[in-house]
């Protein structure tokens, strides 16, 4: 559906690019993260054919995106972070606007206005001045330009941003539903965001690809570097004896309470935190001790996305299901009981 290939931008001295590669599938909702400066925007633009490249390719649907660039853009809809709106039209004028300019006429123009008016739940201020729109009705017009056309790809440019929680729900909704029907890429600095809405996942780094895979197969990849938290109806020193005995904890932090209660956080030296979890129920049994919390810590797709981005790798990337683990393992915890197991 997209194949971007090699891609390069530089402004001068500046790589914002760095041959970049990945290709995208039809019918997902992607999500494209990255940090401030990243080069997300930069490709995003290079995507639509808004920005040229320096080196490298971007196909759409098979169509060249400068070789081909009509029948490219007739397979594409867009919304940049700043929606391009006439704030002295309605939304009904507007959308008439960039109908034409997309060469609709007559019975499918209007046709095609009507449906996405309905789809973006636009009907009743389609003939209010855009400029006395709140701001999610003014992201819903950007929303409907895009969907004119009929693309099979649509790309939303951080649709979110500035919005109410409530607007932020309405417009989360509507790109699912827009992701039964299409294929949909989102940029978004809202990782919860992200994480709710989108199949898979691109994140970018210094201009370079460091992971593309689903959210639940990138936060598995930490899991392990995560272990696990327990509350204990025991004594610090009864803890300490029986943790040292696990060779698969590689060290621990401890809380103990007045009441006699403990909460520890244990760090997994190796495998899953079920095995992890699974020793630590029989280790605490065997001494008669209860267990009465058991949690594996499961990491977050900011974990991942803090890991990744903060971490210098120049020219990691990481393919779509790759086994091998591209994350570094965080230093051994310490603690004030007992930090580092024997």
């Amino acid at each position: 559906m997209v194949t971007v290939e090699h891609l390069t931008k530089r402004y001068g001295a500046f790589t914002a690019v760095d041959d970049l590669s990945f290709k995208i599938e039809e019918g997902h909702v992607y999500g494209f993260l990255g940090p401030n400066g990243a080069g997300k925007s930069t490709t995003m633009n290079i995507m639509t054919g808004c920005l040229s490249a320096t080196e490298g390719q971007v196909k759409i649907d098979g169509y060249d995106i400068y070789e081909e660039p009509d029948k490219a853009k007739r397979r594409l809809g867009y919304l940049p972070e700043q929606p391009p709106l006439y704030m002295n039209e309605t939304p009904w004028e507007y959308l008439k606007f960039v109908g034409e300019a997309k060469g609709l006429r007559g019975r499918e123009l209007k046709s095609q206005m009507e449906a996405v008016i309905l789809q973006t739940r636009l009907e009743g201020m389609e003939h209010w001045l855009i400029a006395k729109l709140s701001k999610g009705y003014k992201q819903r017009v950007g929303i409907a330009q895009a969907l004119l056309g009929d693309p099979k790809i649509v790309i939303l440019d951080e649709p979110t941003v500035g919005l109410d929680p409530i607007q932020i729900i309405e417009i989360r909704d509507l790109i699912r539903q827009l992701g039964q029907e299409r294929t949909v890429i989102l940029s978004s600095h809202i990782l919860s965001e992200v994480q709710t809405i989108c199949e898979k996942v691109l994140i970018i780094a210094r201009g370079k690809l460091v992971a593309f895979d689903t959210p639940e197969n990138l936060e598995r990849l930490f899991q392990a570097s995560h272990g696990v938290s327990f509350v204990a109806e025991a004594r610090a020193e009864e803890i300490n004896e029986i943790l040292r005995e696990l060779d698969v904890i590689s060290g621990w932090q401890m809380e103990t309470a007045a009441d006699g209660r403990s909460r520890v956080d244990v760090q997994a030296a190796s495998g899953e935190a079920s095995d992890l979890s699974r020793s630590l129920f029989f280790a605490f049994s065997r001494k008669k001790k209860a267990l009465l919390e058991l949690i594996p810590k499961k990491a977050s797709l900011e974990d991942v996305f803090i890991e990744l981005t903060e971490t210098d790798v120049p020219g990691a990337e990481v393919a779509e299901h790759e086994s091998v683990d591209p994350f570094k393992n965080p230093a051994e915890s310490k603690s004030e009981e007992s930090g580092v197991a024997d």
